[in-house]
């Protein structure tokens, strides 16, 4: 019976500030990752990366680069034989560039993956490990798109959008879609209202993306969203509560506009909760209210209500994932820049969770990757499953595509190969215990 499964892990991760420390905070967060990985021991891991390489990301770029060959070299993954690595790293295409990376490995005791080809509308086998990066617009396995810049009315036209792939593993089907949707810029102004301007943006792009895979040409399969959703907690009742016997004082600042709101208990004056642009600091009580009182801040969780007809989630059991210290050698601590809040979401389809086993035996684990640990100002999330074997396939053209035999050019002292697949060229690195690495062209590593 067993054999009828796939042990999936899906991970959400927004690797943005590991890239300002990498000597440090790329150790920890690999170590913290792999860890996750060799317990479940899955047989498919897909890792959904934002931010990827930060925000200076030019100055980044070796650090990617390093990100990609850790993981690729490193022992936990070796019995992955197959790997497929997407990375939109074209940061001067401003059109198109989003900064995702998704990143699978699928285990060498895994039979019958293949990956779908969006332009021939065939499955394709999986074989080896690709790494697909640079500008990666005209690869065929994947689905990608920024958000039109009418999404963006009042604020900056930034890297926001995502990446879908369809998988077929162990003939069940399904969809995993990387998406990063936009953040609350300011803190005074996420607190006027309810819901907020920047919940309504989010939910724009969102039902937007969600009526695209409803209304494209493909087959519609099981779907799995994961990725940096910037949901946020109601702000403007958080703090009617947090500072419900309190006064308040504005302080102006530039064009006279609200710079900061500063609470104070009546009578005596002390400070209770200061609010700025970004900066948001709960005096005193900063980490007990949204650490050790986390479960009581859900019932401010409400953004997810919006689409629970398209979309569904298994209950969250973990403390807000965004935004934690960056200090190395504090991995609990929150920032005091934003409210802190649960970004980071594995969602899926309401069809999902009908390929997903839930009985004693096999339950779902949804939870934070290094939850003492520091891994940056986002938590990884993770959902582990194991998905059901379908009896037949559920998409219209099953067939798989075979590729071209490679053409292949040896260089001994680098053992490199250059390979030319249709209009696309690679380069095939031969890793010490046997295996190799096909990198797209585009691709810096």
């Amino acid at each position: 019976m067993e054999g009828s499964y796939a042990k999936v892990l899906l991970v959400s991760a927004n690797v943005g500030s590991i890239f300002e420390d990498p000597e440090h905070m790329l150790k920890l967060w690999l170590r913290e990752f792999l860890k996750c990985v060799s317990y479940y021991e899955p047989e498919f891991v897909a890792l959904h990366c934002q931010e990827v390489g930060g925000k200076n990301y030019e100055a980044s770029m070796q650090h990617v680069n390093q990100f990609v060959k850790a993981m690729l070299g490193c022992e936990e993954l070796q019995k992955y034989d197959r790997a497929r690595v997407f990375l939109d790293e074209d940061y001067t295409a401003a059109d198109k560039f989003t900064a995702l990376g998704n990143l699978y490995f699928i285990h060498e005791s895994l039979e019958d993956v293949s990956i779908w080809d969006f332009v021939e509308c065939k499955f394709i086998p999986v074989e080896g490990r690709e790494v697909l990066s640079g500008n990666i617009e005209n690869v065929q396995i994947k689905e990608k798109a920024k958000f039109p810049q009418d999404f963006f009315p009042e604020f900056k036209w930034s890297r926001k959008g995502f990446i879908r792939t369809r998988w077929n593993v162990k003939n069940c089907v399904y969809d995993l879609v990387n998406i990063h949707l936009f953040h609350d810029a300011s803190n005074i102004i996420a607190m006027q209202r309810s819901p907020s301007v920047y919940s309504d943006n989010r939910k724009a792009a969102f039902l937007h993306t969600l009526q695209r895979f409803d209304q494209d040409q493909y087959d519609k399969v099981p779907m799995f969203i994961f990725g940096d959703f910037n949901f946020r907690l109601d702000v403007n009742l958080l703090v009617q509560d947090l500072t419900a016997k309190t006064k308040s004082q504005q302080i102006k600042g530039k064009k006279d506009q609200v710079a900061k709101i500063v609470y104070t208990e009546e009578g005596n004056g002390k400070v209770v909760l200061t609010v700025e642009t970004k900066g948001f600091d709960h005096h005193e009580k900063h980490s007990e209210v949204f650490s050790k009182r986390a479960k009581s801040l859900q019932r401010y969780d409400v953004e997810m209500q919006s689409y629970k007809d398209k979309v569904a989630e298994f209950e969250i059991s973990f403390p807000p994932s965004y935004p934690f210290c960056e200090d190395v050698n504090d991995g609990l601590s929150y920032m005091k820049t934003r409210c802190p809040s649960w970004c980071d979401r594995i969602l899926m389809s309401h069809s999902a969770k009908n390929i997903i086993v839930n009985d004693d035996k096999h339950k779902p684990k949804y939870d934070v990757i290094g939850r003492e640990t520091c891994m940056g100002d986002h938590k990884p999330v993770y959902l582990f499953v194991n998905l059901k074997r379908s009896q037949a396939p559920t998409v219209s053209a099953p067939e798989l595509l075979q590729l071209p035999t490679a053409t292949e050019v040896i260089i001994p002292s680098t053992q490199v190969k250059i390979s030319h697949v249709d209009t696309t060229k690679y380069i095939h690195i031969r890793q010490q215990n046997g295996t190799s690495t096909r990198v797209f062209r585009e691709t810096s590593v």
